[in-house]
């Protein structure tokens, strides 16, 4: 084999999309949820947390105007069209988001191994703590406060998770079928908050196999 000729390629697994969401929309979100969370009557409107899988202070869901207001639903739509149209060469026509809230996440809550409906997930972040905190043993891993995603088993040559350090604007697209959990943090009193959702494409461009 000639030097440098090593190409690395991902012929296994589902494609995961890395997008940055747009400052206005962060902020437009943020000032949405700090307006539900000073209003008791509106939290208990918006608590979605009975539906959801995590064990977290605060989960809610978010209307379709102020979805729409945001730019959020654009941005899901956009974002979705170029990840697919990126994987197989497709333009879907349909674009239906079935959910989306927003995870409010404080010190020692977590969110356990699941998997979400539709045919289209993903994740990303509103706001981060200043610090996870450390491990209990410095030499260990620090998996604090991390979203980790999880696929088949671990074998040669091929991880079966991969992890993510949240950053704000930092959105993952993902197939709803996409196993993922997060990890509980400690030493501060500041919120890590997420923003999720579900989604449906056009049947015959997800039930496609080639």
């Amino acid at each position: 084999m000639e030097e440098n000729k090593l190409n690395v390629i991902r012929p296994f697994g589902p494609a995961i999309a890395k997008v940055k969401m747009p400052e206005k929309i962060i902020n437009a979100l943020n000032d949405h949820v700090d307006k539900i969370v000073n209003n008791e009557e509106l939290s208990k409107k918006f608590d979605n947390g009975k539906y959801l899988a995590g064990n977290v202070k605060q989960e809610l869901s978010l209307s379709k105007e102020i979805s729409e207001e945001s730019g959020w639903s654009s941005f899901l739509a956009n974002s979705t069209r170029a990840w697919i149209k990126f994987c197989l060469g497709k333009n879907i026509k349909e674009f239906q988001i079935n959910s989306s809230w927003i995870v409010r996440q404080f010190s020692n809550e977590y969110n356990p191994v699941h998997w979400h409906s539709g045919h289209i997930s993903g994740a990303g972040f509103l706001k981060v703590p200043s610090t996870f905190g450390e491990t209990f043993q410095k030499d260990k891993k620090n998996y604090n406060g991390k979203l980790v995603l999880i696929h088949g088993s671990r074998s040669f040559l091929c991880n079966s998770k991969y992890e993510i350090l949240p950053e704000v604007g930092d959105f993952y697209i993902f197939p709803h079928y996409l196993m993922h959990t997060v990890y509980p943090f400690k030493d501060t009193n500041d919120e890590r908050r997420s923003i999720s959702f579900n989604a449906k494409v056009d049947d015959n461009i997800f039930t496609e196999i080639d």
